[in-house]
């Protein structure tokens, strides 16, 4: 099963009732493990769980911390961005990220690409 596979397949499990617009998400780590979130809307907006932070908590969970690749899957005309501060906080800028539709559509662009300037750890240190 390729990432954007196990993307697609947890993508069913969205909990969506208010925009109707699932979202699946897989994460390989570094040690090869693959982690997999949905959307979880919550009434009170914009209280809900994109599907990148359910993936990222599964893998934290598990004790790893390091992305090595991602995928993202929507029903949507275009490939969709994933909510790329999360990602950038466990992934490097060079870790490829695969967007892609329930149609076929795909582009996959680098953490970097989708988050110039990303706030990271050094922003935090003081002089």
């Amino acid at each position: 099963m390729t990432l954007v596979d196990a993307a697609r397949a947890v993508r069913e499990n969205a909990h969506a009732p208010y925009s109707n617009f699932k979202v699946g998400a897989a994460i390989r780590t570094k040690s090869g493990a693959v982690y997999t979130g949905c959307n979880v809307e919550n009434i009170a907006y914009p209280e809900g769980t994109c599907a990148e932070a359910g993936a990222i908590a599964a893998m934290c969970a598990a004790g790893e911390y390091e992305i090595a690749e991602v995928a993202v899957i929507a029903d949507s005309p275009a490939p969709v961005p994933p909510c790329r501060q999360k990602l950038a906080e466990f992934a490097a800028g060079d870790v490829p990220v695969t967007m892609a539709t329930t149609a076929g559509l795909r582009e996959t662009v680098s953490v970097a690409g989708l988050l110039p300037g990303a706030f990271g750890a050094a922003h935090m240190e003081k002089g």
